[in-house]
């Protein structure tokens, strides 16, 4: 189900981020105090965007499946748990966004916490929410505590450090196994990007120097440890379908490699700030070592 909120976290920084780069520098400026017309534009845009989102998803998502009670479903154990970690991605960016669009208004640091960061949480519950009336699925526990991880994650560096070190970062490669499965996997590169779960991995970057203030390590370099699974053409099955991919088992993946923090490369121009602040969700391709839970370890020259 994680590809719906992909999408949607997608369309959330799109709209934003095209809007600010096709703005002036100046405009992009954080505000020094409170700027009524930039936190109540703000506001209602936000409004504005999420409705249509929500009411876009119920249009072209929901409305193809009946609806049922509000009831519960456990999906705990489905796709390695790689759902369940993009969710914690997608919440945290989500309520960064949000953080910084009221930094940018000039808000007070408080409101920034407390409005901010938790416009993912409240968002991907929402839609939580939906899936709770679809006989298709049922609001699930474990992606509403994910939902809440991503929140915690950026709020509570934020009261540590009041910086965020430890950033959630995804990559993605084609596999072979979406060509079993085209119609849930993808059957074009970019429905795979949403939806193949055997080509994602998710990271947890951390910024060095910001742990070691006085060392002469570069502010922008950054260490990443990643989390994947492949063997998946359903949610839970050991064994993926034998007609494709014979004796071919479920497998968890590790990762250890650099990265890049790009909000740490210097520049003046707060459209090159913008812009780095949006690719900075994205792990850069670097050499990675890998280690599988089937035990087989390998080094990757460049991973993605």
């Amino acid at each position: 189900m994680l590809n719906k909120y992909k999408i949607l976290i997608l369309l959330f920084l799109i709209t934003f981020s095209c809007y600010s780069q096709s703005s002036i520098d100046s405009f992009l400026k954080p505000s020094d105090s409170l700027n009524k017309q930039r936190r109540n534009g703000l506001v209602i845009s936000e409004a504005v965007v999420a409705t249509g989102a929500l009411v876009a998803l119920n249009q072209l998502w929901y409305a193809d499946y009946p609806k049922s009670d509000f009831h519960f479903i456990n999906d705990n154990d489905q796709w390695l748990q790689m759902d369940k970690v993009g969710h914690v991605y997608s919440s945290y960016h989500l309520g960064s966004f949000g953080a910084q669009a009221l930094k940018w208004s000039g808000c007070d640091r408080k409101s920034q916490l407390i409005y901010g960061s938790s416009l993912g949480f409240v968002f991907l519950s929402a839609v939580e929410v939906f899936d709770g009336y679809s006989s298709e699925w049922g609001f699930s526990l474990g992606d509403f505590a994910a939902n809440a991880g991503g929140t915690a994650l950026y709020v509570s560096q934020e009261l540590a450090w009041k910086e965020q070190r430890i950033v959630p970062k995804f990559s993605f490669h084609t596999t072979q196994y979406a060509s079993a499965r085209p119609e849930v996997l993808g059957s074009s590169v970019s429905e795979q990007l949403f939806k193949d779960y055997n080509g994602q991995t998710y990271w947890l970057s951390a910024n060095i120097h910001s742990f070691f203030k006085n060392s002469k390590i570069p502010k922008w370099l950054n260490i990443a440890v990643g989390y994947g699974g492949e063997g998946m053409v359903t949610g839970s099955d050991d064994l993926v379908n034998p007609i494709f991919f014979p004796e071919q088992q479920r497998t968890r993946q590790f990762y250890l490699s650099f990265d890049a923090d790009l909000t740490k490369i210097k520049t003046n121009s707060h459209i090159l700030k913008t812009i780095f602040s949006v690719f900075n969700t994205i792990k850069i391709p670097a050499p990675t070592f890998e280690i599988r839970s089937l035990g087989d370890a390998k080094f990757h020259f460049l991973y993605f």
